[in-house]
């Protein structure tokens, strides 16, 4: 391999280096949700805007304040094989919900995820449906957030039994919303009134997904704020899916003395809007087929994030009735259950999934990865097979690769011949190695496209290690019981054999007390790397040889679900190419390189 090779090679593993620094240096942060009590009884008055019959953000019309009133208002328990929790009659709002199947981490006793949360509480979240008055209707003809409901029918919200919540308000209208849930995170709301005055009357159904923020800046507790996750207000208008962070959402306010301006987007046929975290997301969803306006908003003054849908004004003659039916979605974005409200009529909803940039080798590695591990059963071992199955796809332009290498060890005599027939002639030499490798049919970039193709298959496992809810507290064997997170061992006591605790995961003493995975790693590349002799050049079988183990302490602080895939990958690389090279009638000195490598002396007899 000549020189322009080498710098090839080394420019491309230099360039991947870069990157890999770049997610040490700005890695996720931790964050905990710290609320004084001050914060608390902040949140408490809080206000939401609600709709015009127009369809459009207006004023608020109705302050949900949590009086005590309101407080010791009415609860409907919810309670399904995957949700618990409850919805307030005050408002009607769907403002309590536990995802039993998930718990907050490994640790044993761990409480359950909270999605929900009323006014009052750490971060207040919640659900709300209404009427915005048209004309000749004011704020108090309709329900409102404030508007105390009456269980009209049902006593606990579950899969087979929806409840009916009734409002009359004494001037000839009733309004009824009838709430059902399925079994997995989907919810069904419909909204109707009956108009028994003598005059023609028109409204727009409403819904709101309402977030509240803490401090100053309007945080949110518990968001990782990292640059390949997206969390924040997530929508799909008629094909063309929407995602604008929460500091986006905070810069449409327009005067924090009046009311917040709203990003709006006109949906003619199908669409969804809500927010997105981590692994959770909440989502409005009208009927298929049925125009809206969607709308997301942040109000600086109270510090809530909102988003909405407003549907058409409904115009309801004397003695008739209406309805609307809309849902939400509100728990974990589980491919399959997503995949099967997609099938459904939820339009792209696999969508709300962060696939990010390169989702054409995202969705299909994830694909692949879920598939294998449905009949595996273990997500470690999946992993593993998955890197099986990529090599297997990438073997001929590995064979290639290594052919062609195999090729060039066989040239190096004739190649050191040119080099001192030239001597300092560099366009001489140049040009009678090109004669050489033109004769001989060899491909002097061809070790490097292996190398090129792990690149993006490498970030794209990332990300879906990263994103996808599937790898979150998923086990391997023994200690390790999280492959979403970094390796928990650590060499500080011998890997768990010595009786005491290591340091804390994801910490910089983490780092460099690694862990048996990130070990196994370094050792992996180094030995792929003795399957050839140490370059000449003394600079470049310095980088070379100290690469491994640069690589050992980034890689140590990553999932440690990626570290397992690139040590199967280097595992496989190192038989393919041993065994590719014999085949081709070179033989790898690789204990002999090994050696030389101790002693400090490049070797430069390759047979």
């Amino acid at each position: 391999m000549d020189d322009q090779n080498k710098n090839l090679i080394l420019a491309t593993a230099l360039s991947f280096l870069v990157i890999l620094v770049w997610f040490v240096l700005f890695p996720p942060p931790e964050q905990t949700a710290i609320q004084e009590e001050a914060e608390i009884a902040a949140l408490e008055g809080e206000e939401v805007q609600t709709p015009s019959a127009g369809g459009t953000v207006g004023e608020a019309t109705a302050a949900a304040e949590e009086t005590l009133a309101e407080a010791q208002a009415p609860r409907v328990q919810i309670e399904t094989p995957r949700l618990k929790g409850s919805l307030s009659l005050s408002g009607g709002r769907i403002d309590e919900l536990f995802l039993k199947d998930y718990k907050v981490s490994i640790e044993q006793g761990a409480p359950i995820v909270e999605l929900l949360s009323p006014v009052g509480t750490d971060s207040a979240y919640y659900a709300l449906y209404g009427w915005a008055p048209g004309a000749g209707l004011a704020a108090a003809d309709v329900p409102g957030p404030n508007t105390l409901w009456t269980l009209e029918q049902g006593e606990a919200l579950g899969v087979d039994t929806p409840v009916t919540l009734a409002w009359d308000n004494g001037k000839g209208l009733t309004f009824r919303r009838t709430i059902s849930v399925d079994r997995d995170y989907m919810f069904t709301v419909t909204q109707s009134v009956e108009n028994a005055t003598q005059s023609e009357v028109g409204m727009a159904p409403y819904g709101i997904l309402a977030r509240h923020g803490i401090g100053e800046d309007g945080d949110l507790p518990g968001l990782k704020n990292f640059f390949i996750l997206h969390e924040g207000v997530i929508g799909m208008a008629d094909g063309t899916l929407s995602e604008v962070d929460y500091g986006d959402v905070r810069d449409f306010d327009i005067d924090p003395n009046e009311r917040a301006q709203a990003e709006v987007y006109q949906v003619k046929e199908d669409g969804w809007i809500g927010f997105t975290d981590h692994y959770w997301m909440t989502t409005l969803i009208p009927e298929p087929g049925s125009a809206f306006k969607a709308a997301a908003k942040y109000d600086a003054r109270r510090k809530i994030y909102q988003t909405e849908t407003v549907l058409p004004t409904l115009t309801v003659a004397p003695g008739a009735s209406a309805e609307v039916t809309t849902r939400l979605f509100a728990g974990a974005k589980e491919w399959e259950t997503i995949r099967e409200y997609q099938s459904e009529g939820v339009q792209k909803f696999i969508d709300s999934i962060d696939w990010g940039w390169f989702f054409f080798l995202t969705k299909p590695i994830f694909w692949l990865l879920h598939n294998i591990n449905a009949l595996i059963g273990n997500m470690g071992w999946s992993i593993i097979g998955l890197t099986l199955i990529i090599k297997a796809i990438l073997f001929p332009l590995a064979f290639k690769s290594y052919v062609s290498m195999a090729k060039m060890k066989e040239l190096q005599p004739q190649m050191e011949a040119l080099k001192e027939a030239a001597g300092d002639d560099r366009q001489k030499m140049q040009q009678g190695m090109m004669e050489l490798y033109k004769k001989e049919k060899v491909n002097p970039a061809a070790g490097c496209l292996p190398i090129l193709m792990q690149i993006p298959i490498f970030f794209s496992l990332y990300k879906v290690i990263f994103v996808t809810i599937e790898l979150r507290q998923a086990p391997w064997f023994g200690p390790f019981r999280d492959l979403s997170a970094p390796d928990p061992t650590s060499i500080m006591n011998f890997f768990g054999w010595l009786p005491w605790a290591g340091p804390e995961p994801g910490t910089l003493m983490a780092t460099i007390l690694i862990g048996i995975l990130p070990l196994l790693l370094g050792i992996s590349m180094w030995l792929q790397q003795k399957l050839n002799p140490a370059p000449t050049d003394p600079t470049q079988a310095m980088i070379f040889a100290w690469m491994p183990w640069v690589f050992m302490f980034m890689l140590g602080s990553f999932a440690s679900g990626l570290v397992v895939y690139w040590i199967a990958n280097n595992t496989i690389t190192f038989t393919q190419q041993y065994l590719i090279m014999r085949s081709q009638g070179y033989t790898p000195d690789v204990f002999g390189n090994i050696k030389s490598g101790f002693k400090r002396t490049p070797k430069t007899d390759d047979k």
